[in-house]
């Protein structure tokens, strides 16, 4: 019998049998698992309640040839204890998760740094001093550039010219310059090109004083890009409390609960 310990943090949940679950977890040493956890469904489970999405978890885990098996689990944070009473955040949050679990496609892959970014990403989501809509495209920022497509903000991403950034396109990778914006590009203000940088850069303190307008263009170009390099959409995106260029905040009039039902230092 090979038993083995890590830690990770819990990205969803599926129902295995009449009791059981699959846990999904983005683990510090070996990347994103797929784990079987027995019993977690029945009420007087041991380890249920730290098996939920958005725990960081110290787990023992038994190699088996199929899914491991989950043995011992020790709650080290419970995020998702001060997310739930949060809309913004919890949906925030919610999106990060299944963020991680898409950058990190190769299951048993160690991906240290994604998962450094998601336990910093929920810590300072929990800690409330930064909008969520900000510490979400932070997030999914860096969560890019460590997968090797952080877009080109501060320069063209064709001609390499720092000045006069006319555009943003997509496919191209980032900010394009007058000479090479092509039709259907975007045309963000200048000051959201460098909220964007602010944010990749770790610059709170231009973030924090940002205009709703150019967080509002901001989140919507960071949520396009990503979704174009992962090539299908984020789900719990939708859900995600958006504010228009007047500041009015726009709530989705869906459950983001559904979707999670039952699986699930910036």
């Amino acid at each position: 019998m090979t038993l083995y310990r890590d830690e990770g943090v819990v990205l969803r949940t599926q129902k295995l049998g009449e009791a059981d679950r699959i846990v999904t977890v983005l683990t510090r040493r070996g990347g994103r698992i797929r784990a079987a956890a027995k019993g977690v469904r029945k009420t007087k489970s041991r380890f249920g309640a730290r098996l939920e999405p958005f725990t960081h978890v110290d787990l023992q885990l038994y190699e088996r040839r199929s899914l491991d098996l989950i043995t011992q689990a020790e709650t080290l944070r419970p995020y998702g204890e001060r997310l739930v009473t949060d809309y913004p955040r919890y949906t925030a949050g919610t999106a990060m998760l299944e963020t991680a679990e898409k950058l990190t496609s190769e299951e048993g892959e160690p991906a240290l740094r994604q998962f450094l970014l998601l336990v910093g990403g929920l810590r300072t989501l929990v800690e409330r001093e930064h909008d969520a809509r900000l510490v979400l495209d932070a997030y999914l920022l860096r969560s890019l550039s460590v997968a090797g497509w952080a877009p080109a903000l501060d320069e063209c991403c064709r001609c390499g010219d720092r000045g006069s950034l006319r555009g943003f396109a997509i496919a191209a990778g980032g900010a394009v310059c007058a000479r090479c914006r092509q039709p259907g590009a975007a045309t963000p203000a200048p000051p959201t090109f460098a909220l964007m940088l602010a944010l990749l850069r770790g610059d709170w303190a231009y973030a924090d004083a940002s205009e709703v307008r150019h967080r509002a263009e901001c989140s919507g170009l960071v949520a396009a890009y990503l979704q174009w390099h992962l090539e299908h959409g984020i789900r719990s995106l939708r859900h995600v409390e958006r504010a228009d260029a007047a500041g009015r905040r726009e709530h989705p009039s869906e459950d983001p609960s559904d979707d999670q039902t039952d699986r699930e230092h910036v």
